[in-house]
């Protein structure tokens, strides 16, 4: 006896995938849909590990500030659930013309606290004089707790006799020669409070002469002015 052939079920033919719903996100090979940090416009969107940016986030064009992070620290809470751990990061920027900024924040992850470390130090800038020489004018004191930071003027060619979070912050506000010294706590957070506060308390010369009562408001106005005004061009020329 013959077998008897059954027919087989007809093989469906391979159709194309149906596109993404709208509001999706696609899968990132795909070049309809770039990553959420790549986008033009510096959209924050996106999962945090996607919106970082690198080290300096969505920088502004123009921003000519120089960044340094000056520790990371590891923080942790004991909650009911458990341990909840964060990351603490201390960033310093600054101009290196007389202006700088310092700030912390913690996060879940280290990129995202020194992005916002670095976005919240620019919003907290600070402007010294420097004098001739690339230092400072006068010596100084900075107390902040148990931490006390001493700043003397150098000669040129002296350079930064400082370390750790010193030199961070006085490189980045542009002073080129002092010498300085920690007494205390050597927190990297107290250091700076302490050495932000003996530049706040540096004066100028101007200013030293008014209180003196040697210069009048008026006099020193017609001085600076004299000093901003260029001189007219000879004729001929």
């Amino acid at each position: 006896m013959e077998e008897e052939i059954k027919p087989s079920a007809p093989v469906a033919e391979p159709t194309e995938e149906a596109p993404a719903q709208q509001g999706g996100y696609e899968p990132h090979g795909s070049v309809a849909a770039p990553r959420p940090g790549d986008r033009k416009d510096a959209s924050r969107r996106g999962r945090p590990s996607e919106r970082r940016g690198g080290r300096g986030g969505f920088r502004r064009e123009g921003d000519d500030l120089l960044e340094r992070v000056v520790a990371i620290n590891r923080v942790s809470k004991t909650v009911q659930g458990g341990k909840h751990v964060r990351f603490s990061a201390l960033a310093v920027v600054g101009d290196g013309k007389g202006s700088y900024g310092f700030a912390t924040a913690k996060s879940s992850e280290v990129p995202d606290a020194i992005k916002k470390a670095l976005e919240k130090a620019r919003k907290s800038m600070r402007k010294i004089e420097i004098v001739k020489g690339d230092t400072i004018a006068h010596d100084v004191t900075g107390v902040f707790g148990s931490t006390k930071v001493v700043l003397k003027p150098s000669i040129p060619g002296t350079g930064v006799v400082a370390g750790g979070a010193v030199r961070a912050i006085l490189e980045l506000a542009g002073v080129k020669n002092v010498v300085s010294k920690v007494y205390g706590s050597r927190t990297a957070i107290n250091v700076i409070r302490a050495t932000d506060a003996g530049l706040r308390s540096l004066k100028a010369y101007d200013r030293i002469m008014v209180l003196r009562g040697k210069k009048t408001e008026d006099e020193v106005r017609a001085r600076r002015n004299r000093g901003n005004a260029q001189p007219a061009p000879q004729e001929g020329e």
